[in-house]
């Protein structure tokens, strides 16, 4: 079953790409790139979603996240223990 799509717009202000330097393409490419990272960041996407989202395969968009200085996975303390618990009681 294939998904269907949905087209979402909105209104830029022309100075705002102006200010940014970048071109109505480049501009709807961050925002997707940039909208992917914060939902995968507050764990709303996984990072296949996020990269779906961003218009990247997962390894591509694994790349992008190493070039912006991204963590891949971003575990809490208190998941990083749970984790080393969990591997200390495989036998």
């Amino acid at each position: 079953m294939s998904e269907q799509l949905i087209n979402i717009s909105f209104s830029v202000n022309k100075g705002i790409l102006s200010s940014l330097k970048e071109t109505k393409d480049e501009f709807i490419t961050d925002i997707l790139f940039l909208s992917a990272l914060l939902f995968y960041r507050k764990r709303k996407l996984s990072l296949g979603k996020a990269a779906e989202l961003a218009g990247y395969s997962k390894i591509d968009f694994i790349k992008k996240l190493q070039e912006e200085k991204e963590y891949i996975f971003d575990y809490s303390d208190k998941e990083i223990d749970d984790i080393f618990n969990d591997v200390k009681n495989i036998k």
